[in-house]
Parts: C-alpha cells; sequence; structure tokens
C-alpha cells in the first residue's frame, strides 16, 4: 500500500500481526473526557498530515487511504475482527476466469442515490485511464485487458468489467489471481458515482462537497492543512452497528512532541510516539501499547539516466557501509523496530511458514574496506573523481530529518559522500517522487492487500510507485511469472529470485521494519490496528461510559 515516508507518520494504513494491547494507566484529572465524549459518542484525534489527494481513484499515501477506509466503501471490507467480508456486494461467486458479484439495494450514496453496479464499472475504468495517470492502475491488471488499456492499446470499453444490471457486477479476469477478491477492498477499487463527478469536474475530491460518500462516515468540515471532521453517514446501510458519531481529527501536525501534549491536555485520544517522545510517555508513567505495522522502510534511488545513483557500485557502496541494527538502535530507539533486510517483511506469509524462514535474506554486515572499493570503482565507471553531493528528499517531521541527518554523518564519515537533504511538506515530497526530482528518497511501503505480491510487484517497470524507475527484464519476468501461477511453490520461487535481486542490485536499502508505539484513551474501545486497510480503523470502536 500506499507510499510513505521513512518516518512516524501516522500509521494510516494498514492482518493481523501483533497488537500487546496494555492499557494506559487510569486518569485521575476529572477535566478528563475532552478528548473522548461517551453521550455523543465522539472521539478527537490529530492527523500528522493533511491528506494529500482524497480521489480514491489516485490515491497511494496513508493518511488519505486511513480518511478514505473510514467514507468510502468497495465491494468488500473488513470487519471489526479483520476478516474480508462483504461491503457494497452481499454476495459472491469466484471462478478462475471471472467473478460476479450482487450488490445490496440499501447501499446508498451520501445524498441517498444508490450505489449500483455501474458505479464500479465506472470507476475502474478511470482507474486504468492512461490519462488518469493513477499510479495504482497496476493493481487492476488481473481484470481482463486492464494493462493494455493502461498503456494505450486497447479502448476503455474493452475493460474486463461489466453492469450485467444495476445490482449485478461481473468481472473477468485476464488470469487465475487467487487474490483478487483482497483486492476489492482496497481504496483504488472503490466506486465513483459518474453523474456526480463528472459535475464537480476537477474539483472532484478538492473538499468535502465535492466527495459523494457511501462508507461508515462523511466528511463534515474540513479546513485544509488545520482540521478534519468525519461524522456518522445516516444514509450508510450498515449505520445500526455504528456507534461513534464524530471522528473528529481537530489537529493536523507532524510534530510528535506536539501530539504528545495535546494527549496529555486530554485534548486528543491517540496519539503514536517516537524515541523522545516515549521517554516522556514513560516519564508521565503512561503505559504504552505496541504494533507491529507490516511496512518496510527503505531508501529509494533515482535510476532515471541523469541521475548519478543509477550507478549500481556507488549504490552497493553505500549498502556496504549502513549498519540496520545500528539504525534501529541508536537513531529510531522505540521498542518493535526490526532492523531491515529485505523487501519482504518477516511476517509476510510463503508456502507453509512466514517467506522469510523459507527464503532467508542475505544478511549484509557493514564492510568500509569492501564499501571504499566499491566507491572508488562507482568513480572510476562515471569518470569523477568526486562524486558530486546527493540530494535526500524526505518529509519535513522532525523524525524524518533526525533519521536524515544520521544518513548525512554517517556517509560523510565512513565514505566522504556529501548529502544534501531536501525537507518538503508531506504533499510537495509525494509531488517530488512522483516527478523525479531527488538522487534518493526516504520511503517505505506498507501492504495493500493480503498477498505477497504486494511487495513484489513493487519495483516492475510498469508500477508507477517504482518511483526512481528501476527498469530490469528478469525482475519483470520472475514477477509476471509469480502473477501468471496458482501454485504456490512458483510462486514464492519467483519471489525468493525477487528478493535477491533486491539485494544484488542495491535497488533499495533496507532501513528497518516499522514496529509503532502508541497511546490509547482507555475509554475507546474496538479500535482496531491493522496491517491491510485503514489503520488505525475506528469503523466499529464505541466510546464507554
Amino acid at each position: 500500500m500506499l507510499d510513505f515516508d521513512f518516518h512516524d507518520i501516522e500509521p494510516m494504513t494498514m492482518p493481523k500481526i501483533l497488537i500487546l494491547t496494555l492499557l494506559i494507566v487510569a486518569f485521575t484529572n476529572p477535566v478528563m473526557a475532552q478528548s473522548v465524549d461517551a453521550a455523543a459518542q465522539t472521539v478527537k484525534i490529530a492527523l500528522a498530515q493533511e491528506p494529500p489527494q482524497l480521489n480514491n481513484m489516485t490515491a497511494t499515501d496513508q493518511v488519505s487511504i486511513f480518511v478514505l477506509g473510514h467514507v468510502m466503501e468497495g465491494l468488500t471490507r473488513y470487519d471489526r475482527r479483520g476478516n474480508l467480508a462483504p461491503g457494497v456486494a452481499e454476495r459472491w461467486e469466484l471462478t478462475e476466469t471471472s467473478a460476479t458479484f450482487w450488490l445490496r439495494k440499501d447501499a446508498k450514496w451520501s445524498n441517498g442515490d444508490p450505489v449500483t453496479a455501474h458505479d464500479f464499472v465506472f470507476a475502474w475504468r478511470n482507474v486504468v485511464d492512461p490519462k488518469t495517470a493513477s499510479q495504482y492502475a497496476f493493481i487492476l491488471y488481473p481484470v481482463e485487458n486492464a494493462e493494455a488499456i493502461n498503456q494505450g492499446n486497447k479502448p476503455l470499453t474493452d475493460l474486463g468489467i461489466q453492469a450485467i444490471d444495476d445490482f449485478t457486477l461481473k468481472v473477468t479476469l485476464e488470469r487465475p489471481t487467487g487474490y483478487f477478491l483482497k483486492l476489492t477492498a482496497f481504496v483504488t477499487t472503490f466506486p465513483v458515482q459518474e453523474k456526480f463527478y463528472r459535475a464537480t469536474g476537477s474539483a472532484y475530491a478538492a473538499d468535502s462537497k465535492d466527495i459523494l460518500y457511501n462508507g461508515a462516515f462523511r466528511i463534515s468540515d474540513w479546513v485544509h492543512s488545520a482540521s478534519l471532521k468525519m461524522e456518522k453517514n445516516p444514509n450508510y446501510w450498515n449505520s445500526k452497528a455504528i456507534s461513534l458519531e464524530v471522528i473528529d481529527a481537530e489537529y493536523i501536525t507532524a510534530d510528535t512532541r506536539a501530539r504528545l501534549n495535546l494527549f496529555i491536555d486530554e485534548k486528543i485520544a491517540y496519539t503514536q510516539l517516537d524515541g523522545e517522545t516515549y521517554k516522556d510517555a514513560l516519564n508521565n508513567q503512561f503505559r504504552i501499547k505496541k504494533f507491529v505495522t507490516g511496512s518496510v522502510y527503505f531508501l529509494e534511488y533515482n535510476y532515471r539516466p541523469e541521475r548519478i545513483t543509477h550507478n549500481k557500485k556507488l549504490r552497493q557502496a553505500i549498502q556496504a557501509v549502513f549498519d540496520p541494527d545500528e539504525f534501529v538502535n541508536k537513531v529510531l530507539q522505540t521498542p518493535g523496530n526490526l532492523p531491515g533486510a529485505s523487501l519482504f517483511p518477516s511476517w509476510i506469509m510463503g508456502v507453509n511458514k512466514p517467506f522469510r524462514q523459507e527464503y532467508p535474506a542475505v544478511v549484509t554486515r557493514p564492510d568500509l574496506a569492501k564499501a571504499k572499493q566499491l566507491l572508488r570503482e562507482a568513480k572510476a565507471e562515471l569518470g569523477l573523481e568526486d562524486i558530486p553531493p546527493l540530494i535526500l528528499l524526505v518529509s519535513d517531521s522532525p523524525t524524518a530529518t533526525k533519521q536524515a541527518e544520521y544518513m548525512q554523518g554517517m556517509l560523510k564519515t565512513k565514505l566522504d559522500l556529501d548529502l544534501k537533504i531536501d525537507v518538503q511538506t508531506f504533499k510537495q515530497r509525494l509531488a517530488k517522487m512522483t516527478t523525479g526530482d531527488f538522487d534518493i528518497v526516504g520511503a517505505g511501503w506498507g501492504p495493500d492487500f493480503d498477498d505477497i505480491m504486494t511487495f513484489g510487484d513493487l519495483f516492475a517497470s510498469w508500477n508507477l510507485n517504482n518511483r526512481g524507475r528501476y527498469n530490469n527484464p528478469e525482475y519483470d519476468r520472475l514477477v509476471r511469472r509469480a502473477m501468471n501461477s496458482n501454485d504456490p511453490e512458483v510462486r514464492m520461487a519467483a519471489m525468493a529470485g525477487l528478493q535477491t535481486i533486491v539485494h544484488e542490485d542495491a535497488i533499495i536499502l533496507p532501513m528497518y521494519e516499522q514496529g509503532v508505539i502508541y497511546l490509547q484513551h482507555p475509554k475507546i474501545k474496538g479500535m482496531r490496528r491493522t496491517v491491510v486497510g485503514s489503520d488505525p480503523d475506528f469503523t466499529y470502536a464505541r466510546i464507554v461510559p
């Protein structure tokens, strides 16, 4: 899923790995209850960033997906236990070549119109339309002709999706895809009403009034860069099961210390911690909850010909000098993070066991002599006496800056490489990643669906989330081999080949697997932490007296 910076932005995305539910210490302050209200069923939170894109057909980031997961719904969704469950579709039938969905007739848009099969046809065609430039178009490639359409080789009408009638949707598959149903809970596959979309034009999803909602909540107020309020959607088909009336993101700030202070002052009921605020939380005698997000964080290189980072020896030199254990222990300094070793996180399943148990990642030990030799070879290949300063693009949170400064100091001290840090707002960082305006970028990836392919195809040449434009025919061949097979052993062997290429070609620099620590108000019950989907998920949460 999802594209985000290598820092502590709220893990608004992403089963079911590990939740150690340690309750926050009981509060004795009589002026409590500002951040939660049991009578009004209201919870106040803070977003780490302004949602950059609430058009579900083009959204890629965690914050936007967190919001969309609460205000929109696809054919399927995740229930309160984290299992895939009926959403707009009340039932379905799957074969190796097709999927048929029967839509519930009480599913409505926030304006009262029914959600129909035509809304899915319109949205999916828009996603694969080259003019849309959706960076998630590839997620629909299992649908017949989707890839050919996305590459401009076939008309939109050839997409293998058909409204048999208003409430029956048939999807024809390009190939057998065992994980296809899991894709239908991801935001890119959500419906969009054509009439409303065309009426709003280029303003679609730019503001709260410019979106039609079919989820459990709707955005009732959005002050850009300041606050965002979601209220219960009375037209939601399952509204009786929704307890919360309001999710009020009254603050938007990337500053973890500011969020901790808001929590201490009872102005928000949930916040994530970093290395510094973790110590403060302990000093305040708060007990801390932990969660493994399922995400991997890494440095991603730019492979465009004009960028010096296209040189493999340079990338390998950086790989040979980086110590992920030191980074986790001395820089992150929070429990739960694991040293980076692979594109594939340790929890993702293989044939019978976790993939990395069946196919262990190559462990790279820091080797300064080797790194210096690789750097000399890189300079010779590039015809340079010195490597010019490299640009590292990161978001503007204090934690992101701290991590970037560590890399800056480490590379200067050990390899005499100069690293210039380009600090941008979250939205602008995403924009610069898309246009390739970087040498190196702090990035990460969390699962969009519960299958190893959600990581494996990230650096395929056709994947627009491959922001550095890495292009390797052998990598592409192995991805397609895994895509075109339902045999777990064939698929995992292909993924093992990808893991080897990622290491040998130094495609990325794995830094860590994310484990987060956070504080949660003890009166919030039923808030779900999830590796796949909108995280944290307040859909079935409630405030107890």
